[in-house]
């Protein structure tokens, strides 16, 4: 668990930003598409810092930085996520050759279409071997942990992520994304409880989601830009 070894934390602040402490390491990642797929290219350099505040209401002048924005929009920002364990929640597709796990937290994020098809029509097509590897690949590249490609043994196909957080911006859709934080990284609520710490998560950064902390794509549908 990299995030918790090196003593990174990502702290909620009742009714505020995000406060990022242990020196996270912070950039911007663009989705970008590649034929009928998507990869990410990079995008602006941001200034590191030891400790510093992301924007969680959307309304900040100085994305993806916290400007105090928040008091005045009298943003509230209670927490509504589920803090059950992700392999409870999850709902199971088993193909001949790869299992998939699927607990439908969804950013719009794409990475889960490829030129051979989506990540569920390749797990029930894993018997091939090209199709199998696709479906490994696609699971693990979606930022918010949604998917998990598993082995017929149960073993979870995951990169090694460095512990990091990424703003990301979708072009494609005129849309900012959210905050792709990767590496296991602790996020503790504003109540002081911890979130289950995972490898990938998104965390929205719009202001509008349903399911806060979590990106829920909400920042699609009210066309949330933060001057990228």
């Amino acid at each position: 668990m990299l995030g918790n070894k090196k003593g990174y934390k990502i702290k909620i602040l009742k009714g505020g930003p995000y406060l990022v402490t242990g020196g996270v390491p912070l950039s911007e990642k663009v989705i970008t598409p590649v034929g009928k797929a998507y990869v990410f290219t990079e995008g602006r350099k941001f200034a590191q810092a030891e400790t510093y505040q992301l924007c969680r209401c959307g309304k900040s002048k100085n994305h993806p930085f916290c400007d105090g924005a928040h008091i005045a929009a009298g943003f509230v920002g209670d927490e509504s996520a589920t803090n059950d364990d992700y392999y409870d929640r999850a709902d199971l597709l088993e193909g001949p050759e790869l299992d998939l796990l699927d607990d439908d937290r969804c950013a719009f994020a794409r990475f889960c279409h490829t030129e051979q098809g989506t990540t569920w029509r390749l797990t029930l097509k894993s018997d091939d071997p090209d199709a199998r590897a696709k479906a490994i690949k696609s699971a693990s590249d979606c930022p918010t942990g949604r998917l998990v490609a598993l082995d017929k043994d149960g073993n979870a196909f995951e990169h090694q992520f460095e512990p990091s957080i990424d703003v990301i911006q979708d072009p494609e859709y005129t849309v900012s994304g959210g905050l792709y934080v990767k590496g296991y990284i602790p996020i503790e609520s504003s109540t002081g409880e911890l979130y289950e710490t995972r490898n990938r998560v998104t965390l929205c950064r719009c202001g509008k989601s349903r399911n806060t902390p979590y990106c829920d794509a909400s920042h699609v549908p009210y066309k949330f830009r933060d001057g990228m």
